[in-house]
């Protein structure tokens, strides 16, 4: 096969998937300087093979391959820098991003790879890679980075590819660090938040916008932290509004003052996301983990947004947090649902290299899985089966009601006792089906029409012409009615045959 033209360097990632796009080696890029003529960038998916990465990537005959290594592809760059130290061993590998920078707290691929850069990397990663070029190669492995100032950054959004604007998300930030110090988060080792000079940053968004860009999402921890710059870059959207626009923002859930919500207001449907961290609504456990939150405005905010604004609402919990229960979880569960929210994301709590929330591991006994993505298995007050239930829930939560496919069944599931009756719900598709994975739409609305008809509270005819019209809206073809007869036809033939065999035997 022919070889591809020669690269000294080649910057590479494993994405979750195709549409998202490595924000961090477009800054890793735009900093080299001179390289910069001799570097590219390359990116692939954690569907991909490992070895098919491999090959292309050796393609390229690079002398130096940086990897960026996240919580979500640790596992498939490990089997990926495996295979390229075995068969080029002289090729040069530096890993970087948060996976690889809190040694000694490492995984294994550290010891495979030639250097680890630890830290924002544009300027430390530079530096590496014209000692390794002129062959003057370090004898630290591992390097700690000295962060540049931000006005000290060539930004990096004029190397998202028109490609990558038609197809993909475009991340963006107006802002580094984080003020807060919640210990499960890695932007609690950040000193503060810093902004980017606004005009530049305004400056840089018109140009993706003039090259067609309309899907941004902010990575900004704190996007609506300085309101003032929070307003002015709302209303530069607001003026270049198109029915295609998206902004994706995580927000301070308890910082939205007037002025705030007078731009947001102006907003139309399906032009906003906010994605609002409330992680618990406990007070000390919000202590335990240094997390400072008025839950009052927080729940003030999120309903006023639901009432008053277009934005779409993606709001988080998190199980798993030192001395949390089950039934503590459920009543934080309870408050954010009556606050109807579009989407709860009920994510499993994980551990993360280098936080603070680690040093509750032993008083908390907090149990994690040895791989990645290292979610918690166990903790002094969560037992494995109640960890197990609560990750079905959170899968089923999903197909269910963050889906929108069941718009109309949820409040008959939910009732008045959310949690409770969605757990009730959960055990029995998860009896039924024995998975909560390949469960077709269909098989879906008929495991949950069979369980709630079996509740001594529910209407067979009120729920029978409720989930119908929510089955019609999904776009199937088969007609509900016939689908509900249809399977309870097939589980008496099925019965059938087993007695005639019984009889036949």
């Amino acid at each position: 096969m022919e070889m591809a033209p020669k690269n000294q360097i080649v910057l590479t990632t494993l994405n979750a998937r195709y549409m998202h796009t490595a924000f961090g080696l477009r800054y890793l890029y735009a900093n080299l300087g001179d390289l910069q003529s001799s570097a590219r960038i390359e990116e692939f998916t954690i569907q991909q093979r490992p070895i098919d990465i491999a090959e292309k990537l050796l393609r390229h005959r690079a002398k130096i391959i940086g990897i960026g290594v996240y919580i979500w592809n640790v596992t498939e760059v490990t089997k990926t820098v495996e295979l390229l130290k075995q068969i080029s061993p002289e090729t040069v590998v530096v890993l970087g991003g948060p996976e690889v920078s809190h040694l000694p707290d490492k995984p294994d691929v550290v010891d495979v790879a030639d250097y680890v850069v630890m830290g924002a990397a544009e300027k430390s990663f530079r530096e590496l890679c014209e000692l390794v070029l002129s062959g003057n190669k370090p004898l630290e492995r591992n390097i700690q980075s000295d962060e540049l100032a931000l006005d000290q950054l060539a930004l990096p959004y004029q190397y998202y590819l028109d490609e990558d604007i038609k197809n993909r998300l475009i991340y963006v930030e107006a802002s580094r660090g984080c003020p807060f110090k919640c210990e499960f988060c890695l932007s609690s080792l950040d000193r503060t938040s810093q902004p980017f000079e606004l005009d530049v940053f305004l400056d840089e968004m018109d140009k993706l916008y003039q090259r067609g860009a309309r899907n941004f999402k902010f990575i900004d921890r704190t996007f609506n932290l300085k309101v003032s710059s929070s307003i002015a870059i709302l209303e530069f959207f607001l003026a270049r509004m198109t029915d295609d626009l998206y902004l994706h923002f995580e927000v301070v859930p308890d910082n939205l003052p007037e002025k705030l919500k007078t731009v947001i207001k102006e907003f139309p449907e399906h032009a906003l996301q906010f994605e609002i961290g409330v992680q618990t609504f406990d007070e000390d456990i919000q202590s335990l983990i240094s997390r400072r939150q008025d839950n009052k405005k927080t729940c003030e905010n999120i309903r006023w947004l639901g009432e008053h604004t277009h934005a779409y609402i993606h709001a988080d919990l998190i199980f798993g947090l030192p001395s949390d229960t089950l039934t503590n979880f459920a009543k934080s569960f309870d408050r954010l649902v009556g606050l109807n929210p579009h989407e709860i994301q009920l994510g499993i709590l994980k551990r993360l290299r280098g936080v603070p929330l680690n040093r509750h591991n032993e008083e908390y006994q907090l149990r994690y899985n040895p791989q990645a993505p290292y979610n918690i298995l166990c903790t002094r007050d969560i037992d494995f089966d109640t960890m197990q239930r609560v990750n079905r829930f959170a899968r089923y939560w999903d197909m269910i009601a963050n889906s929108g496919r069941f718009k109309n069944t949820l409040p008959l599931i939910l009732k008045d006792a959310s949690f409770e009756n969605f757990m009730r719900l959960s055990d029995g598709l998860y009896q039924a089906a024995g998975s909560t994975w390949k469960i077709s739409l269909q098989r879906l609305f008929v495991l949950i029409f069979k369980i709630l008809k079996a509740s001594d509270d529910i209407d067979e005819s009120v729920l029978f012409e409720t989930m119908q019209i929510d089955y019609k809206r999904t776009g199937e073809k088969a007609s509900f009615e016939c689908l509900i007869n249809n399977k309870n036809k097939v589980t008496r033939i099925g019965v059938a045959n087993k007695r005639q065999q019984k009889v036949l035997q």
